[in-house]
């Protein structure tokens, strides 16, 4: 299963390597990743594989959150499933 990881916020180093690394403490695999700098705002999407994730996705989907909060960030994790559902037309 998959799901989808967006990041948006002013840009700093090391967003990227914080992601990935809470990502990674929870055996979450990145299986592509998306970036771009606009006008100083970083935005970034990542699709993920939660096949081996440790933890209920609900506890890694606050613990991405919160670390979006830590950053400054605006972070959001969704299931692949609901993500596409709503992207439908």
């Amino acid at each position: 299963m998959n799901a989808v990881l967006s990041v948006v916020g002013k840009d700093t180093v090391g967003i990227l390597a914080s992601v990935a690394l809470k990502c990674a403490e929870h055996k979450v695999n990145i299986n592509d990743v998306s970036q771009t700098i606009i006008d100083g705002y970083f935005t970034m999407f990542m699709n993920v594989s939660i096949d081996d994730l440790d933890i209920e996705f609900n506890k890694f989907v606050d613990e991405i959150q919160n670390l979006g909060k830590e950053k400054n960030l605006e972070i959001h994790c969704m299931h692949e499933d609901i993500f596409n559902l709503m992207h439908r037309i």
